[in-house]
């Protein structure tokens, strides 16, 4: 599948579902709390999205069951909000969610802390925060894709941390996954050289522990095979003439 360089009337869509996705991830952030089951984040999540006219982009996507996936502590992605799986102190929750406007779709995660949580915990979160923004500081026309890979890894790497290798960042547009696919470690090669008008969803996900990982019983939830810590950060990003310009970034 080739790459899709986007018209300005496909970026001005894209801009606004992005924008709309910022306000789920502030509202969703300003709820957390002990005692909430992660189906309370997924039904707020979907009403959120719905409220703007838009649709979840993750909503029945290959079969995924909710709108908002919902992992916690050593879930790296793709946990299935329950009504029986409560939110305690001390906890971290990564949400992961995508909104469709208009037919263009935005995706952006972020990982949170309920309550008061380890140093440990805070520093993981930080650290795979900053190496997202490590990574787009080559995400700018002309530089070469996996440039962003190999600075996301290398940080990660600095801090003794794991990056997963099983799963990647991806094109965006029109459909949820476009290519290119893009790694978060060292890769040996340049990859494509980029485009003003390339969309991209740059998805670190950084364990405390090793990189492995393995999928639980429900064919969807994607666990630390250590049971380590787990984080992940998430934007839409634009690829300019000048650099990177976030189609999602909020305050969170």
């Amino acid at each position: 599948m080739p790459i899709t360089v986007k018209s300005d009337r496909e970026i001005e869509l894209m801009t606004e579902s992005g924008r709309i996705l910022e306000i789920v991830h502030n509202e969703l952030s300003r709820a957390l709390r002990p005692g909430m089951s992660t189906l309370d984040i997924d039904r707020m999540g979907e009403e959120i999205i719905r409220s703007y006219g838009c649709i979840p982009s993750f909503l029945d996507y290959n079969g995924y069951p909710a709108s908002i996936c919902v992992s916690v502590n050593e879930e790296v992605v793709h946990g299935i909000p329950s009504k029986s799986r409560i939110l305690k102190e001390g906890d971290i929750v990564s949400l992961d969610a995508g909104v469709i406007y208009k037919g263009y779709h935005s995706d952006a995660a972020r990982t949170h802390g309920i309550g008061e949580i380890s140093e440990e915990a805070r520093n993981l979160i930080q650290v795979t925060r900053e190496c997202f923004f490590e990574g787009i500081k080559y995400a700018k026309e002309g530089n070469h894709l996996f440039d962003i890979s190999c600075a996301i890894g290398r940080y990660a790497k600095k801090h003794g941390y794991g990056v997963v290798r099983d799963l990647c960042g991806h094109g965006i547009g029109t459909q949820l996954h476009e290519a290119p696919e893009i790694p978060n470690y060292e890769v040996k090669r340049k990859g494509v050289r980029l485009k003003a008008g390339m969309t991209l969803a740059i998805e670190p996900m950084i364990n405390i522990g090793g990189w492995e990982v393995e999928w639980l019983d429900d064919d969807w939830t994607v666990v630390t095979r250590d049971r380590s810590l787990s984080a992940h950060y998430e934007n839409t990003v634009l690829i300019t003439e000048d650099g990177p310009r976030l189609l999602t970034y909020g305050r969170v």
